[in-house]
């Protein structure tokens, strides 16, 4: 289970990577869990994994009632 830091993270990696903050201890964790990924030593992606997990967020997200 990730943390709310942790998945608020992931999202910022999908949408604005180039603007993560290379030192944020959550990156560790998404690493270790392989959502995301270092290409070419710096630049931080989503695997498919990671994209996965947030578009069942996403889907989860329409499912909750209002």
């Amino acid at each position: 289970m990730l943390s709310p830091h942790e998945f608020a993270t992931l999202m910022l990696v999908r949408s604005l990577p180039e603007q993560v903050d290379m030192t944020r201890a959550e990156l560790d964790t998404l690493l270790d869990s392989q959502f995301i990924a270092l290409e070419h030593g710096r630049h931080l992606k989503l695997t498919a994994a990671g994209e996965r997990l947030l578009e069942a967020a996403t889907h989860m997200e329409r499912k909750l009632p209002q």
